[in-house]
């Protein structure tokens, strides 16, 4: 089977040998499409990751072969996360679900970027759902991204009806607005670039570019999807004291929040990483019910061209790549 594996810090599309159950529980799918991730992006830049890694989590797939207890069955169109709690941990029983243990342990095998793909009994009992008829393999690839701003949007616990601005309007600050609008806030966006403010705006909800953003917005929380250093000095600019900036992005220098801000003025600042089971069920809820709309939000690429696809992105060429296999 043909895969994407990690070489030099780009992706190299070679042939390896077929992912098969082998006696294990789960199933093998046959990935029809898998999203980019912007933490795929991350991990090639900041080398994080081994040569022969095959990336890619956000995938759709056929069932080719499966052994389960599930209803689940050979030909079914499924979405899966990579993922799982364990649920018994004092991380999970605290609400940090992305934080426990097994959750970093369990994976998709070798990854999203191959044609064919193992997983796990645990897998289908936990985060596997059956694709809604209504929604494309492309549509239905945003499960997982939009699950994490659902994961998100939960944390930051802001009251209905809160003014909210979304720092970074690429593919997750759209769906962050979107999820955050969904959950009954009044959502302000912004960026840099006038193209993704006119995509928001397409969308039904107010947005900036952030040189013509008013001095006298201040937000009841504001949530930071963009990894410039400068989203930071943003988001304190136009949080209202008392408020809560949520931090769903990494910086490249690692720059931090001055404490006196945080401390004068009563702010918040939290973090959100991964989403629960339970933030994936409303993910596809949501986007079967077409309460979240992601129809052209990503460009298809074959697997053959997922490093232009990840150039592409780099350069602000596209907002999303789905990589069709």
């Amino acid at each position: 089977m043909k895969s994407a594996q990690v070489e030099n810090n780009v992706l190299v599309v070679k042939e390896r040998e077929n992912e098969t159950l082998d006696g294990r529980k789960g199933a093998i799918l046959k990935v029809l499409g898998c999203g980019l991730c912007g933490s795929d992006i991350i991990k090639l830049k900041q080398h994080l990751v081994k040569d022969g890694t095959v990336l890619g989590h956000e995938i759709v797939g056929r069932i080719v072969e499966i052994d389960s207890e599930t209803g689940f069955k050979p030909e079914d169109v499924i979405v899966t996360s990579h993922h799982i709690p364990c649920g018994k941990c004092e991380y999970c029983k605290n609400g940090n679900v992305s934080m426990c243990r097994h959750f970093k342990q369990t994976n998709i095998i070798p990854g999203g970027f191959s044609e064919l793909v193992y997983v796990s009994e645990e897998h289908l009992q936990n985060v596997a759902y059956l694709k809604p008829e209504n929604l494309s393999c492309e549509e239905a690839s945003f499960y997982e991204p939009l699950a994490c701003c659902i994961r998100a949007v939960k944390r930051a616990t802001l009251k209905q009806n809160s003014t909210v601005l979304v720092i970074g309007l690429g593919s997750i600050g759209i769906l962050m607005s979107q999820a955050l609008k969904a959950f009954g806030m009044n959502v302000i966006g912004c960026d840099l670039l006038a193209s993704r403010v006119k995509v928001l705006k397409n969308l039904g909800i107010e947005a900036f570019v952030l040189s013509e953003m008013c001095d006298s917005i201040k937000a009841d929380g504001v949530f930071m999807t963009s990894g410039s250093d400068k989203a930071i000095d943003t988001a304190l600019k136009y949080v209202r004291d008392g408020g809560k900036i949520l931090v769903f992005s990494s910086t490249p220098h690692n720059m931090g929040y001055a404490n006196n801000e945080i401390y004068y003025r009563e702010l918040t600042v939290l973090g959100s990483y991964s989403p629960s089971p339970v933030d994936l069920r409303d993910s596809l809820e949501l986007l079967a019910d077409k309460q979240i709309k992601v129809t052209g939000l990503s460009t298809v690429y074959p697997l053959e061209k997922v490093q232009a696809a990840i150039n592409d992105t780099l350069e602000n060429k596209i907002l999303k790549a789905y990589i069709q296999i």
